[in-house]
């Protein structure tokens, strides 16, 4: 059966309801690398003032990093660089990301592999998984 062009979702997101632009649409990609970034500093960080006089090993990184974005996006949204770029993780119901939801998008997100995939929304694998999206605040 052939597909209606007029049943066809407009935009990534608007089978979710979320605007073309603006607050609450889907964030783009250049956000999302920032975001990543951001994180990723912070995330050296922490594991530079735990080990403090070595220098940070890969692992402790990511355990940092994995740390930060699980128990910031489940209590607040978001990680550090979600906040700092004005981005947001939303449950596709509204309702709050909680800790399960926040550790099955954080362990994929560690992984790379599902972030760089995305679906027709432009939701990374990691998010279809947890049943999020990342969205602009601001």
């Amino acid at each position: 059966m052939p597909r209606d062009p007029a049943l066809e979702p407009t935009h990534g997101g608007a089978q979710f309801g979320l605007p073309a632009e603006g607050v609450g649409s889907i964030a783009g990609f250049g956000s999302r690398v920032l975001a990543f970034l951001v994180d990723s500093v912070v995330a050296n960080g922490i594991a530079f003032l735990v080990l403090q006089s070595q220098g940070p090993s890969g692992l402790y990184v990511l355990g940092a990093f994995a740390v930060e974005v699980w128990l910031l996006t489940a209590f607040v949204g978001g990680s550090v660089g979600h906040l700092v770029c004005g981005l947001e993780v939303l449950r596709l119901d509204h309702r709050p990301v909680g800790l399960w939801r926040a550790l099955i998008r954080t362990a994929l997100l560690c992984l790379l592999i599902p972030a760089a995939i995305w679906d027709r929304d432009g939701r990374g694998l990691h998010d279809v998984a947890a049943g999020t999206v990342l969205v602009r605040r601001r």
